[in-house]
């Protein structure tokens, strides 16, 4: 089952690095900060992802996951 993340970075991305980032939503924010958000399939998906933000150099400010209707309706 996968889970929803949300990945906070210094800098702004384009929405061609998407794909790249397996498909994570990307949100520019007007402070300088870019949201990666979305589903992965599993832990080494997201490890996957933050070698991809470290390898461009890209400052990690925060990694969360996201509660979903669904990971709600499970804790109820």
């Amino acid at each position: 089952m996968s889970s929803q993340y949300r990945i906070t970075i210094q800098g702004h991305l384009d929405q061609h690095w998407s794909g790249w980032f397996d498909n994570l939503t990307i949100t520019n924010a007007a402070n300088g900060e870019a949201i990666l958000w979305g589903p992965l399939p599993d832990q080494a998906a997201l490890h996957g992802v933050l070698i991809k933000i470290r390898d461009l150099g890209l400052p990690l400010l925060a990694v969360a996951t996201v509660a979903t209707k669904e990971t709600q309706n499970k804790q109820s």
